[in-house]
Protein backbone atom coordinates (compact mmCIF):
# COMPACT_ATOMS: atom_id res chain seq x y z
CA UNK A 1 0.00 0.00 0.00
CA UNK A 2 2.69 2.34 0.69
CA UNK A 3 4.36 1.23 -2.79
CA UNK A 4 0.86 2.66 -4.45
CA UNK A 5 1.04 5.85 -1.92
CA UNK A 6 4.70 6.85 -2.96
CA UNK A 7 3.87 6.46 -7.05
CA UNK A 8 0.82 8.98 -6.04
CA UNK A 9 3.09 11.30 -4.02
CA UNK A 10 5.71 11.16 -7.50
CA UNK A 11 3.16 12.19 -9.46
CA UNK A 12 1.51 15.09 -7.06
CA UNK A 13 5.30 16.72 -6.91
CA UNK A 14 5.45 16.22 -11.11
CA UNK A 15 1.87 17.99 -10.81
CA UNK A 16 3.31 20.68 -8.52
CA UNK A 17 6.36 21.39 -10.77
CA UNK A 18 4.60 21.20 -14.67
CA UNK A 19 3.98 24.64 -14.75
CA UNK A 20 7.84 25.82 -14.01
CA UNK A 21 8.56 22.74 -16.37
CA UNK A 22 6.42 20.48 -18.30
CA UNK A 23 9.60 17.62 -18.34
CA UNK A 24 8.99 16.98 -14.64
CA UNK A 25 5.91 15.84 -15.30
CA UNK A 26 6.82 13.40 -17.72
CA UNK A 27 9.84 12.50 -15.31
CA UNK A 28 6.95 11.83 -11.96
CA UNK A 29 4.50 9.47 -14.50
CA UNK A 30 8.04 7.51 -15.71
CA UNK A 31 9.06 6.94 -11.77
CA UNK A 32 5.57 6.26 -10.60
CA UNK A 33 4.79 3.75 -13.33
CA UNK A 34 8.39 2.23 -12.37
CA UNK A 35 6.98 2.36 -8.33
CA UNK A 36 3.47 0.55 -9.05
CA UNK A 37 5.53 -2.23 -11.54
CA UNK A 38 7.91 -2.93 -8.79
CA UNK A 39 4.88 -3.23 -6.70
CA UNK A 40 3.35 -5.41 -8.56
CA UNK A 41 5.85 -8.22 -8.75
CA UNK A 42 5.17 -11.68 -7.07
CA UNK A 43 7.72 -11.34 -4.21
CA UNK A 44 6.27 -8.44 -2.44
CA UNK A 45 2.71 -9.88 -1.08
CA UNK A 46 -0.33 -7.75 -2.00
CA UNK A 47 -2.62 -9.41 0.79
CA UNK A 48 -3.64 -6.60 3.55
CA UNK A 49 -2.93 -8.42 6.87
CA UNK A 50 -4.15 -7.57 10.63
CA UNK A 51 -2.03 -4.45 11.45
CA UNK A 52 0.05 -4.99 14.77
CA UNK A 53 -1.00 -3.60 17.90
CA UNK A 54 1.72 -0.18 17.90
CA UNK A 55 0.60 0.42 14.51
CA UNK A 56 -3.26 0.70 15.73
CA UNK A 57 -2.71 4.64 16.44
CA UNK A 58 -3.45 7.52 14.55
CA UNK A 59 0.05 8.62 14.23
CA UNK A 60 0.28 5.91 11.69
CA UNK A 61 -1.54 7.93 9.40
CA UNK A 62 0.31 11.16 9.81
CA UNK A 63 3.85 9.57 10.74
CA UNK A 64 3.91 7.60 7.62
CA UNK A 65 2.01 9.43 5.04
CA UNK A 66 4.45 12.84 5.59
CA UNK A 67 7.51 10.35 5.78
CA UNK A 68 6.48 8.20 2.31
CA UNK A 69 5.52 11.16 0.45
CA UNK A 70 8.86 12.85 1.38
CA UNK A 71 10.54 9.92 -0.82
CA UNK A 72 8.37 10.78 -3.72
CA UNK A 73 10.25 14.49 -3.93
CA UNK A 74 13.56 12.31 -3.27
CA UNK A 75 12.91 10.19 -6.03
CA UNK A 76 11.78 12.41 -9.19
CA UNK A 77 14.64 14.67 -7.53
CA UNK A 78 16.96 11.51 -8.46
CA UNK A 79 15.30 11.72 -11.60
CA UNK A 80 15.78 14.69 -12.80
CA UNK A 81 19.47 14.69 -11.47
CA UNK A 82 19.60 11.92 -14.49
CA UNK A 83 17.97 13.81 -16.90
CA UNK A 84 19.99 16.65 -16.40
CA UNK A 85 23.49 14.68 -16.25
CA UNK A 86 22.31 13.68 -19.77
CA UNK A 87 21.46 16.78 -20.92
CA UNK A 88 24.93 18.13 -19.63
CA UNK A 89 26.48 15.53 -21.82
CA UNK A 90 24.52 16.33 -24.77
CA UNK A 91 24.90 20.10 -24.41
CA UNK A 92 29.05 19.86 -24.38
CA UNK A 93 30.38 23.66 -23.51
CA UNK A 94 28.39 25.62 -26.04
CA UNK A 95 27.17 28.40 -24.57
CA UNK A 96 24.25 29.15 -27.18
CA UNK A 97 23.27 25.41 -26.96
CA UNK A 98 19.36 25.90 -25.81
CA UNK A 99 19.92 22.34 -23.94
CA UNK A 100 21.80 25.14 -21.66
CA UNK A 101 18.32 27.09 -20.52
CA UNK A 102 16.56 23.57 -20.12
CA UNK A 103 19.56 22.30 -17.62
CA UNK A 104 19.34 25.63 -15.52
CA UNK A 105 15.63 25.53 -14.81
CA UNK A 106 15.43 22.12 -14.12
CA UNK A 107 18.19 22.47 -11.81
CA UNK A 108 15.90 24.87 -9.96
CA UNK A 109 13.10 22.34 -9.59
CA UNK A 110 15.62 20.00 -8.76
CA UNK A 111 16.81 22.05 -5.48
CA UNK A 112 13.00 23.28 -4.66
CA UNK A 113 12.03 19.38 -5.28
CA UNK A 114 14.90 18.93 -2.19
CA UNK A 115 13.70 21.49 0.15
CA UNK A 116 10.50 20.31 0.01
CA UNK A 117 11.13 16.53 0.67
CA UNK A 118 13.78 17.41 3.58
CA UNK A 119 11.33 19.74 5.07
CA UNK A 120 8.37 16.81 4.82
CA UNK A 121 11.14 14.27 5.91
CA UNK A 122 12.21 16.11 9.14
CA UNK A 123 8.23 16.66 9.99
CA UNK A 124 7.59 13.13 9.55
CA UNK A 125 10.92 11.97 11.72
CA UNK A 126 9.86 14.63 14.41
CA UNK A 127 5.95 12.76 13.95
CA UNK A 128 7.27 9.84 14.42
CA UNK A 129 9.64 10.78 17.46
CA UNK A 130 5.97 11.35 19.29
CA UNK A 131 4.04 8.16 18.13
CA UNK A 132 7.49 6.25 19.25
CA UNK A 133 6.97 7.88 22.92
CA UNK A 134 3.55 7.07 22.69
CA UNK A 135 3.90 3.62 22.09
CA UNK A 136 7.35 2.58 23.62
CA UNK A 137 7.29 5.36 26.41
CA UNK A 138 10.67 7.12 24.06
CA UNK A 139 11.57 9.29 21.68
CA UNK A 140 14.35 7.91 19.96
CA UNK A 141 15.82 4.34 20.26
CA UNK A 142 18.60 4.35 17.66
CA UNK A 143 16.22 0.97 15.80
CA UNK A 144 17.64 0.71 12.20
CA UNK A 145 14.97 2.51 10.48
CA UNK A 146 15.35 5.52 12.88
CA UNK A 147 18.92 5.55 12.32
CA UNK A 148 19.02 5.41 8.72
CA UNK A 149 15.83 8.15 8.41
CA UNK A 150 18.49 10.32 10.32
CA UNK A 151 20.97 9.67 7.88
CA UNK A 152 18.75 10.31 4.68
CA UNK A 153 18.01 13.70 6.19
CA UNK A 154 21.60 14.76 6.97
CA UNK A 155 22.53 13.31 3.61
CA UNK A 156 19.75 15.70 1.56
CA UNK A 157 20.57 18.21 4.25
CA UNK A 158 24.01 18.82 2.59
CA UNK A 159 22.58 20.39 -0.73
CA UNK A 160 21.39 22.97 1.24
CA UNK A 161 24.45 24.05 2.63
CA UNK A 162 26.42 25.28 -1.02
CA UNK A 163 27.70 28.28 0.88
CA UNK A 164 29.75 25.79 3.43
CA UNK A 165 29.87 23.19 0.50
CA UNK A 166 31.54 24.80 -2.55
CA UNK A 167 31.02 21.49 -4.42
CA UNK A 168 27.20 22.12 -4.61
CA UNK A 169 27.93 24.73 -6.58
CA UNK A 170 29.11 22.93 -9.35
CA UNK A 171 26.24 21.59 -11.21
CA UNK A 172 27.36 18.30 -12.07
CA UNK A 173 28.05 17.27 -8.78
CA UNK A 174 24.98 18.66 -7.71
CA UNK A 175 23.19 16.04 -10.14
CA UNK A 176 25.32 13.29 -8.73
CA UNK A 177 24.75 14.22 -5.58
CA UNK A 178 20.55 13.69 -6.39
CA UNK A 179 21.36 10.33 -7.64
CA UNK A 180 23.29 8.66 -4.90
CA UNK A 181 21.85 10.49 -2.15
CA UNK A 182 18.50 8.37 -3.30
CA UNK A 183 20.46 5.19 -2.40
CA UNK A 184 20.03 6.28 1.37
CA UNK A 185 16.12 6.44 0.75
CA UNK A 186 16.10 2.83 -0.47
CA UNK A 187 18.23 1.08 1.93
CA UNK A 188 15.61 3.52 5.06
CA UNK A 189 12.75 1.86 2.59
CA UNK A 190 13.67 -1.37 1.85
CA UNK A 191 17.04 -2.59 2.87
CA UNK A 192 15.79 -2.07 6.92
CA UNK A 193 12.60 -3.47 6.21
CA UNK A 194 13.66 -6.83 4.83
CA UNK A 195 17.73 -6.97 5.52
CA UNK A 196 18.49 -5.10 8.70
CA UNK A 197 15.29 -5.86 10.69
CA UNK A 198 14.54 -3.93 13.91
CA UNK A 199 11.31 -2.91 15.70
CA UNK A 200 10.16 -1.40 12.47
CA UNK A 201 10.84 -4.15 10.28
CA UNK A 202 6.87 -5.42 9.99
CA UNK A 203 7.59 -6.31 6.51
CA UNK A 204 8.99 -9.72 8.12
CA UNK A 205 6.14 -9.75 10.22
Amino acid sequence: ETMVYVAWATVLAGLLFVRRNPLTLALATLFGGIILFVSGLNWMDPEISTLVPVLKSPWLMFHVAIIVAAYGFFGISCLMGLTNMIMIVFAGKEDNNPLINRIKGLSIINEMSLLVGLALMAIGTFLGAVWANESWGRYWGWDPKEVWALITMLVYALALHPRSLPWFHRTMFFHVFCITAFITVLITYFGVNFLLGGMHSYANG
